[in-house]
């Protein structure tokens, strides 16, 4: 990096870090580190203006080229955008869906129709989307799913059952993997259909947590409709363009992932002074490496930043689902015999949410079975596992 692009990126550091202070006030100032995984019920009318006033002051869809209403942020930018984003402790934004994931799909697959449509929305935080993926028959393998959708005139008729579905409760749209052509097997056949939420063949029943919160739901389809050109890559090509929102999915902002991470070991590790457990030799030796396995997940997402993220996303996904999971587990071990007492109504404190949810860390957005089969076979070309 030459030194005249050193000193852009810097001003630009400034001039985000100085936004957040001067705009993290007020009546935004209570919603400090409010939100994120397990705990995106909290307060999210009010996170919802908290993005909408980001937007308004054009902080959203900040990779997005320009001429889509981004933007247009260099590779070195979105990282320190998403580094102060995380160290101002701001609330979990509740767009992720449309920003981070259908957002870079349409403008990478979508028609020019269709990013004019829907693109807007999304910077403007105006529309909200979850993501039809996962089914009960086939979780975490896509070329399982079984929702169907057939034409009915100018329509598209969705039937079936996803499962897993993130703030669903709350979307107004949604990206649905169906199976358009009968008869057809595995990852042939599907297609990526925008659905809206708000029809009568829509139905949405929340899922009750470990954590008792619910923001993952089961989503029923039965006679949905969707108009006929709302189809992203064209008929047939739903498992290519999935894999590609996959991708997208596990890019640059996975390193203000990580920086959320870190607090979470400090906490651990100010429990650990706390209770006494940082005096057992065992107990610091998994704090250290805890520490040690989090820069090296680090280091990785910058390493693999600027490339196509393709199959090679698998690797990154095991390797912090993994390391969030044992953070958990280690939470509840230097939190000692406390660890299994929770409040009236059952409160649980900031440590067991962390061990209870990051429990699923492995089995959401593609199990670590799957990982692993994407990176033998994909990644490092490996025979293919035997199917029936």
């Amino acid at each position: 990096m030459d030194a005249t692009q050193h000193d852009a990126d810097e001003r630009f550091r400034a001039e985000i870090r100085g936004w957040l202070e001067e705009n993290l006030a007020g009546r935004f100032a209570a919603l400090r580190g409010r939100g994120g995984s397990g705990r995106e019920h909290e307060d999210f009318e009010a996170r919802l203006e908290w993005n909408r006033h980001m937007a308004a002051a054009g902080w959203t869809c900040v990779a997005w080229p320009v001429e889509h209403g981004g933007r247009g942020l260099s590779i070195a930018q979105q990282v320190i955008f998403h580094e102060e984003y995380a160290r101002a402790d701001a609330p979990a934004r509740v767009n992720h869906l449309g920003e981070e994931l259908l957002g870079p799909t349409l403008i990478a697959h979508g028609t020019p129709e269709q990013r004019a449509r829907f693109l807007p929305g999304i910077v403007a935080v105006e529309e909200l989307w979850c993501q039809g993926y996962s089914e009960p028959g086939a979780g975490s393998d896509l070329a399982a799913v079984s929702t169907k959708a057939h034409r009915v005139g100018d329509e598209w008729s969705i039937s079936g059952q996803k499962v897993w579905t993130s703030l669903a409760q709350h979307a107004d749209w949604c990206f649905v993997i169906a199976r358009t052509e009968p008869g057809s097997t595995r990852h042939h056949g599907l297609s990526y259909l925008l659905v809206p939420m708000a029809q009568p063949g829509v139905e949405v029943r929340p899922i009750l947590q470990l954590t008792a919160t619910s923001e993952f739901n089961e989503v029923f389809f039965d006679d949905a409709r969707t108009d006929a050109d709302l189809v992203v890559g064209g008929e047939g090509n739903g498992f290519k363009v999935a894999m590609a929102t996959l991708g997208f999915e596990r890019g640059v902002s996975t390193l203000a992932q990580q920086i959320a991470f870190r607090r979470e070991l400090d906490a651990v590790i100010d429990t650990a002074t706390r209770t006494g457990a940082i005096d057992d030799a065992v107990l610091r030796d998994r704090l250290v490496r805890a520490r040690m396995e989090l820069e090296v997940i680090r280091q990785h997402a910058l390493r693999t930043l600027g490339g196509e993220q393709g199959d090679g996303a698998s690797v990154t996904k095991l390797l912090w689902s993994n390391w969030h999971r044992s953070l958990g587990e280690l939470a509840m071990d230097v939190s000692g015999p406390a660890s299994l007492l929770v409040g009236p109504d059952y409160a649980l404190d900031d440590l067991q949410t962390l061990f209870l949810f990051s429990r699923a860390d492995t089995i959401y957005g593609g199990s670590d079975e799957i990982q692993r089969n994407v990176i033998a076979e994909r990644v490092l070309g490996l025979p293919r596992e035997a199917r029936p």
